[in-house]
């Protein structure tokens, strides 16, 4: 996420007034993002409309393009409505500054130009012919979540049911979309996406575990959860960013309703959880979690840092999970083996805010993005970084 710094007015209404015809006048404006960090960093940066509100007015949002100052070249650009009311709230572009440096774009009106088109993108959308997945992706990694459908399944005793508010994670070795694909292979074998056909497949087993990045209520010694999603809204799909919704029915004795907005960004190997919470009593925190599957991988721990991991071989290749959270919202983590199935898993205690934020994702040594621990490390550590030092934008 980034920091939007416009400039600042130090002069009075009327220079204002001025300031903005001016802008309404501009067929350009200059965009400056600033890296405080010391590596290069390839990231979505989101211009609300109202800090550019001036510069659009006038103009059509089809119309407008993102151009990179340095190469001269157009670059792909997102508009996302959030609330739904048929106006676009945020517009996305992709940024690529390097260590300690700055780069500049420009937003222009420019109607007569074709707009790019991106060959990758992020995807996400509920999945009925699968009883009722959720499934998200973006070039890097992929992940789902289950639904009512799935749950009366189980609770039936019928088949393909999955009774579990965990998050499973697909394994992909392509930056191309694989959820339509897969599923299709889906209808006519029901192991198709299991098998790994030169693009990845899915051997990560959920069950009622929280998976990478399923939440829950810590209490004696218990994670408190809910079941499946009884609702989704997708929000948006596009080039750089997808953004969805899912609703839980209330759980456990406190009776907590949650909504979880996860989003995921072109490039990166981590989904954001916004997870929003309300209770009819006091909840003493709320908590996320990996699991441990057969308590045969390597989980570690690193409070003060918001970094958690856990480091396993399934089928022989390295596959690493991971949380990021800023350290001041966490109240404990630790490591909770269990002789129950699945319900071994990195437990982290978040303070009982009305909403909790979080970073999930994992690396798979098969996709050529990372091979072992130290890698895995590495990436958790400049994901945190990142969290904490947002790139900064001006805009002029």
């Amino acid at each position: 996420m980034s920091t939007l710094k416009t400039p600042v007015l130090v002069t009075a209404f009327m220079f204002a007034s001025v300031l903005t015809a001016n802008l309404h006048a501009q067929e350009s404006i200059t965009i400056t993002v600033k890296n405080k960090l010391g590596f290069n960093r390839n990231e979505v940066v989101a211009l609300t409309n109202k800090d550019i509100a001036g510069f659009l007015k006038g103009k059509k949002e089809a119309d407008i393009r993102i151009k990179n100052t340095e190469t001269n070249a157009l670059d792909p650009l997102q508009w996302i409505d959030y609330d739904g009311d048929k106006k676009n709230d945020e517009l996305l572009f992709v940024a690529n500054v390097k260590a300690n440096g700055t780069a500049k774009y420009m937003l222009v009106n420019s109607g007569s130009t074709p707009a790019l088109e991106s060959k990758i993108t992020t995807y996400s959308r509920f999945v009925p012919e699968r009883t009722d997945d959720y499934t998200w992706e973006n070039d890097k990694v992929a992940f789902r979540t289950y639904g009512p459908d799935a749950q009366q399944r189980t609770e039936q005793k019928r088949e393909n049911g999955t009774l579990s508010s965990g998050i499973d994670i697909w394994l992909k070795r392509t930056s191309e979309s694989v959820i339509n694909k897969w599923y299709k292979g889906y209808l006519t074998d029901p192991m198709f996406y299991h098998k790994d056909r030169g693009e990845g497949y899915d051997p990560y087993h959920v069950g009622a575990s929280r998976g990478t990045g399923g939440s829950g209520i810590w209490e004696k010694d218990s994670l408190l959860v809910s079941k499946n999603f009884i609702s989704y809204k997708t929000i948006a799909t596009g080039p750089l960013r997808t953004v969805f919704e899912l609703t839980y029915a209330p759980f456990s004795p406190y009776e907590v309703k949650e909504t979880k907005r996860i989003s995921l960004d072109l490039g990166s190997n981590f989904s954001k959880f916004e997870v929003s919470h309300t209770a009819k009593k006091s909840v003493p925190n709320y908590a996320t979690g990996i699991t441990l599957h057969q308590n045969e991988g390597k989980p570690e721990i690193l409070t003060k840092d918001g970094i958690f991991a856990y480091h396993e071989t399934i089928d022989g290749t390295y596959l690493g999970e991971g949380l990021v959270i800023a350290p001041n919202t966490i109240k404990d983590a630790f490591v909770n083996k269990s002789k129950t199935k699945d319900q071994s898993n990195l437990i982290v205690v978040l303070k009982p805010e009305a909403k909790v934020t979080y970073y999930a994702g994992f690396v798979w040594e098969k996709s050529g993005q990372g091979a072992n621990s130290a890698d895995w490390n590495a990436m958790l550590k400049k994901q945190a970084e990142v969290i904490a030092n947002p790139l900064q934008v001006t805009i002029k």
